[in-house]
């Protein structure tokens, strides 16, 4: 078959490589967030990272069209940006100052369990099946072990770090479902430079109310924080989530949530290498719990006959493409 040609396999593509893009990318971010912290504080950093990046998106657009934020929702754009870029995001950044990378990665895998949660009681009121039930529950005794466990884990651990990060989590996942109801292929990279920004301005007060601009000394800077700002801004923001609220316009929430099961391991192997973060019996323990937890929901429709439908690759891959996928529950793409 000359898949060049067939026009399934073309509007595939850049699902693939928009999946490839979240689930590589992402998970490179937590070390560069950590490296920007050595000389930089959380929230102005973050701010500078949105607002960077969203000024530059609207240059671009702006480039195409007179008015590129016309026939967006503002409002809803204000939300998921606060949501998603800077509560999702922001508190990462913030909670990183006293929790290893690879650990919050970890603990930001149970997004797709409360996304699930969210959507069966405010969104869709789809019940999870007993398989997405039995993950919760897994997926949650992972989390809980990392949380009660931290300091053995991380050393010495502010609660107030835990709390951000749990509180990110909840951003993260109510953002990703607002943004599922606003945003559609028409006005997704218009959408996603008003979120942007917006998130950017949220972190950018967060940074004036914490005062974090007193302590901001450019001489202290180190280049490795500049290369690590730049990275986050070109590959985390412009990139990355781009790929993640473009992907939402055509595939289902939870399994765009799947870059949550590869992330953990890019980060805790980054973290390792590059950090010197220690990996325990523990960590992995947690990190099997965690992520065995989250595939069961993710995957909570799956069953065996499911590979031996070797005559039906291309009407599954149309099903994707179309977006006939759309809801908490259904078949894994």
């Amino acid at each position: 078959m000359n898949t060049s040609s067939n026009p399934v396999v073309l509007k595939l593509l850049p699902i693939v490589a928009a999946f490839a893009g979240i689930y590589l990318i992402w998970g490179t971010t937590y070390l560069a967030i950590a490296i920007t912290l050595q000389t930089l504080p959380p929230f102005v950093s973050g701010a500078v990272r949105f607002l960077v990046a969203g000024t530059l998106m609207y240059a671009w657009l702006r480039s195409r069209h007179a008015k590129p934020l016309a026939g967006v929702n503002l409002i809803a754009a204000a939300w998921t940006g606060v949501l998603l870029s800077g509560i999702g995001n922001g508190f990462v950044i913030w909670a990183q100052q006293g929790i290893p990378s690879g650990i919050a990665a970890l603990i930001i895998t149970a997004v797709p369990v409360l996304v699930l949660v969210l959507d069966w009681a405010f969104f869709s009121k789809r019940a999870p099946t007993r398989m997405a039930l039995a993950g919760t529950g897994i997926a949650i005794a992972g989390v809980a072990t990392i949380v009660m466990h931290t300091h053995t884990l991380s050393g010495d651990v502010h609660v107030i770090h835990l709390v951000a990060l749990l509180a990110a989590i909840c951003g993260w996942s109510l953002g990703t479902l607002v943004q599922k109801r606003h945003a559609n292929m028409s006005n997704v990279l218009s959408f996603t430079c008003a979120q942007m920004l917006f998130g950017g301005l949220f972190q950018l007060s967060l940074s004036i109310f914490d005062a974090e601009w007193t302590e901001v000394d450019l001489s202290r800077v180190s280049l490795s924080s500049v290369f690590a700002l730049g990275y986050l801004i070109v590959f985390g923001s412009l990139i990355g989530l781009n790929c993640y609220l473009w992907l939402l316009t055509r595939v289902s929430a939870p399994k765009v949530t799947t870059y949550a099961l590869v992330n953990p391991v890019v980060a805790l192997a980054l973290g390792a290498a590059v950090l010197d973060e220690k990996i325990t019996a523990l960590t992995l323990t947690a990190a099997v719990l965690v992520l065995g937890g989250v595939a069961l929901v993710l995957f909570q429709d799956w069953r065996p006959s499911m590979w031996l439908r070797r005559k039906q690759p291309i009407a599954g891959a149309a099903a994707i493409v179309r977006g006939q996928n759309d809801g908490v529950g259904r078949d894994p793409c």
